[in-house]
């Protein structure tokens, strides 16, 4: 089972009381956007095998929304961080790094 914190009330929940939101910092388009951005922010995902950035919201808690970076193969949660910065921090890009030294980094 996934176990998540929540970074904005503190409480460490399972997925069942939470809500996958999908890929984590992706670009969003407004209006006025071309076909071919719009397309490729709708349908062309990472979905990779490793460490992957995901966006979640507590549903059954504080309801907000946080993103949490994850191994897709292991299911080992590295950690949570809010959902309004548009990077993930330091602290956790240098905690994947030192788990798994042949990771190629975050873009």
């Amino acid at each position: 089972m996934l176990i998540l914190e929540c970074p904005y009330c503190g409480v460490k929940a399972d997925e069942t009381e939470l809500h996958g939101g999908g890929e984590a910092h992706l670009k969003r388009y407004g209006p006025g956007s071309s076909d071919a951005d719009f397309e490729g922010y709708l349908f062309h995902r990472k979905n990779p095998k490793g460490v992957h950035f995901e966006r979640w919201r507590h549903v059954n808690g504080c309801g907000k929304w946080f993103h949490a970076a994850r191994c897709t193969a292991t299911l080992e949660v590295f950690g949570t961080y809010p959902a309004q910065v548009t990077a993930p921090p330091k602290a956790l890009i240098n905690k994947i790094k030192k788990k798994r030294p042949d990771w190629e980094g975050w873009t």
